[in-house]
């Protein structure tokens, strides 16, 4: 469900396109039964939409399974838009969301949705539009919590931390009572990373007027860069690369004994590191010292594309999909995610025990972070540029030749090059 990377084509996004992007009309239905086509690729989507088709003969969807979206699947749906063939609806990650409305080929269904907006949080609706209107309809989240070996930090007498000061501190003792272990690996991946910089309100972009402002070399953001920094010049962290079979191996061997990531890492720590199955506990994500918030990572949204010629009937289904309890309680067993409806998170799927967590209701912990999520982030029109950039940095800091914060400098720069490069307006 969750996109890792998002390497859309450079000319995705056509120069001159200013903050808004597409500022797309609603249209009219026409008559007649809706056909609507819907491209995506998270498991469950197909029986969601089967669920759908059952019980509503006047609007029948049709889903396509494609590439995930960072593998090629965005570059299809960019290339369709463009010669007028696109789908009407599109899974779409809120990381590239902005990308998706800079280019234009989105469609705004504000009037469509107006009647649930209650049913998601105001900064989730942010993700899907700009200046309060909606381009499509928010399906779920990721905040991010502690996953941990239970056994082993209970073996070394180590309780889980609360504050990253006690994370600093832990991760010492993990050295101390196995120094082959550490506590965690390096967050190398510039999306995992940027759940970090989230949580400590360190943004990357703002707008204002049109324009586009970029902040990744900010204080807020040197401040979270020093503390992963300082963690590793201390060798008390380990720099596998993301999303790699050695980590895996790390965590099912006890060589690494956790992992600060969004909810969608159980499904990831769970599949591939079956060797540990049962002695995983999960625990909140450690805070900043006065400060209560979290970080996401990841979410994606049902998208509705520019020319669509039934908005309304599109944005129908895209609701249903998020709000429904049968559809949301397939979507949890299925693609393990976390709702982002009110709705959904009240749904009893997220109560059953996890076996592989050692009988925990782990998504119950989940759901309460989901409401602590800092609500001051966003994300800019060229993630491509900046995720590049800022994971070619992340991925040098292991030879000591580089650092966290050079790494932000550079993707800074980069940023605001491409930014200028295509036309966008830029101010500071």
């Amino acid at each position: 469900m969750v996109m890792r990377t998002a390497r859309l084509a450079a000319a995705a996004v056509a120069a001159g396109v200013v903050l808004t992007g597409c500022n797309g009309s609603t249209g009219t239905s026409s008559t007649g039964p809706a056909e609507i086509t819907f491209w995506g690729w998270a498991s469950g989507y197909e029986k969601s939409v089967a669920l759908w088709n059952k019980t509503h003969p006047d609007i029948h969807v049709t889903y396509e399974a494609i590439t995930d979206g960072g593998a090629g699947g965005y570059d299809k749906m960019f290339t369709a838009a463009k010669a007028g063939k696109a789908p009407c609806l599109a899974q779409v990650g809120y990381e590239t969301f902005a990308s998706f409305l800079a280019a234009g080929v989105l469609k705004d269904v504000s009037d469509y949705v107006k009647p649930k907006r209650a049913e998601f949080a105001d900064w989730v609706w942010g993700n899907v539009g700009v200046n309060g209107k909606a381009y499509g309809v928010p399906v779920d989240t990721a905040p991010m919590a502690m996953f941990y070996r239970a056994d082993l930090f209970e073996k070394a007498h180590i309780a889980p931390p609360k504050t990253w000061e006690d994370f600093t501190r832990a991760a010492a003792a993990v050295k101390a009572a196995d120094p082959s272990a550490r506590i965690m690996n390096l967050p190398t991946d510039p999306y995992l990373y940027a759940g970090f910089a989230w949580q400590g309100g360190a943004p990357w972009f703002g707008a204002k007027d049109d324009a586009w402002s970029v902040s990744l070399d900010s204080a807020a953001n040197t401040k979270v860069a020093d503390y992963w920094q300082g963690l590793f010049d201390k060798k008390l962290v380990t720099s596998y690369p993301a999303f790699d079979a050695t980590l895996y191996s790390a965590w099912s061997k006890g060589k690494v004994w956790a992992e600060v990531g969004p909810v969608w890492s159980a499904s990831l720590i769970r599949d591939n590191a079956a060797g540990s199955a049962g002695k995983w506990a999960v625990a909140p994500m450690p805070r900043w010292n006065g400060s209560d918030t979290v970080g996401n990572s990841g979410g994606s949204a049902t998208a509705v594309m520019k020319d669509c010629d039934r908005p309304e009937e599109a944005a129908e289904f895209a609701l249903w999909m998020s709000t429904d309890t049968e559809s949301v309680s397939n979507l949890i067993a299925s693609a393990a995610i976390l709702p982002a409806s009110k709705s959904g998170l009240a749904n009893k799927a997220l109560d059953a025990p996890q076996s592989y967590y050692g009988g925990q209701s782990i998504y119950r912990l989940f759901r309460d972070e989901a409401a602590k999520v800092n609500t001051g982030w966003m994300w800019g029109p060229v993630m491509s540029t900046t995720a590049t950039a800022l994971g070619d940095g992340l991925g040098k800091v292991h030879t000591g030749r580089s650092t966290i914060q050079d790494a932000l400098t550079d993707a800074q720069k980069s940023t605001l090059d491409t930014l200028r490069s295509q036309g966008f307006s830029v101010s500071g």
